[in-house]
């Protein structure tokens, strides 16, 4: 009985995904494929995650009428200004239906000035990335797998969060 027990301590111990990122960032034990995921940009362009091969993405899911995504939303303006770059990029991603005009108007209220403005109004990409709500954030590596992800908001320009991501994109 006692081994038993024992064994099914370690079976539950195995099958949870791993921690220790910075403000409850869930690592996972190997690299998870993802879905593809569609959008469009402020000009219309119609891109998707596959277009980012080669670079880390910090993709962020929000809506503007979510307040812990409002609330986050300078930070990872503030950190893509300070990491962005050749080998990373923040992708925000927002769900919200009413199109651009509602995300510009946004961006321009909160005065981001680093973030590129994208867009799912079918939601298809929350459903597909199986977000648990919001914000949800994934951290996808340079090969196009997520390798952490976190559900909730976070302080995403702070000095730990940087040295853990920096530590994906060197």
């Amino acid at each position: 009985m006692k081994h038993a027990f024992a064994a099914a301590l370690f079976w539950l111990a195995a099958s949870l995904p791993s921690f220790g990122g910075p403000q409850g960032f869930t690592l996972h034990d190997t690299p998870q494929d993802m879905p593809e995921v569609r959008f469009v940009t402020e000009g219309g362009s119609r891109r998707t995650l596959a277009d980012f091969h080669g670079k880390v993405i910090l993709l962020n899911i929000w809506a503007t009428w979510c307040p812990p995504c409002v609330k986050e939303m300078p930070t990872l303006d503030a950190l893509q200004g300070d990491l962005g770059g050749p080998g990373f990029a923040v992708v925000t991603l927002s769900i919200d239906t009413g199109g651009v005009p509602v995300v510009r108007r946004f961006f321009d209220k909160v005065g981001s000035k680093h973030l590129t403005l994208s867009m799912d109004p079918t939601q298809l990409s929350f459903t597909n990335l199986r977000a648990a709500g919001l914000p949800a954030t994934l951290l996808i590596n340079a090969d196009g797998k997520e390798v952490a992800r976190l559900v909730g908001p976070a302080d995403w320009n702070t000095p730990d969060m940087e040295a853990f991501l920096k530590g994906f994109i060197q």
